[in-house]
């Protein structure tokens, strides 16, 4: 149960003993009592050397306090919390990071710009995925939008 509420359980390789012989699974799905949250069933895939698997896979984001963007007061816009990527049965990797650095309020991470782990590539249905965005606080938004109607209604005669 704690491997399961921990995050990333079902992109782990186990190693599961059955009679005595061990083999190497991965879960790949669960179920839990609806009730009383505890697990009713686990179902595992059998994994053997050089397996390629397709897993998803946690993303971090570092460096928030070197990006230009987030100091002027701009908004993470996370889209993907997870990647779907194809690995190695041996090799899947615990996160993927994405380096905040330098970038402004505007910009757009896409799976193009991250360095992927090595031995892993996209496995999304899109072509090139965004990851996370970087965009104006909401506060500067609505005054903005505020000085545009200010604007548009000076130059307007007004009915009396």
């Amino acid at each position: 149960m704690k491997s399961i509420y921990a995050g990333g359980f079902l992109s782990h390789v186990l190693e599961l003993d059955v009679d005595g012989t061990k083999h190497s699974v991965i879960p790949r799905d669960y179920q839990l009592d609806p009730v009383k949250d505890f697990a009713l069933h686990v179902d595992f895939l059998r994994v053997g050397k050089g397996s390629k698997l397709n897993v998803q896979v946690h993303v971090n984001f570092i460096n928030e306090e070197a990006s230009h963007g987030l100091k002027r007061g701009g908004t993470l816009n996370i889209v993907h919390h997870t990647l779907d990527l194809t690995v190695d049965a041996a090799n899947i990797p615990e996160e993927v990071t994405v380096d905040l650095t330098g970038l402004d309020i505007g910009d757009t991470i896409h799976i193009s710009n991250v360095k992927l782990p090595a031995g892993a590539t996209d496995h999304s249905h899109e072509e090139d995925v965004t990851i996370a965005t970087i965009v104006a606080p909401s506060a500067l938004k609505s005054s903005e939008g505020g000085e545009t109607e200010a604007d548009a209604d000076e130059g307007e005669p007004k009915a009396e």
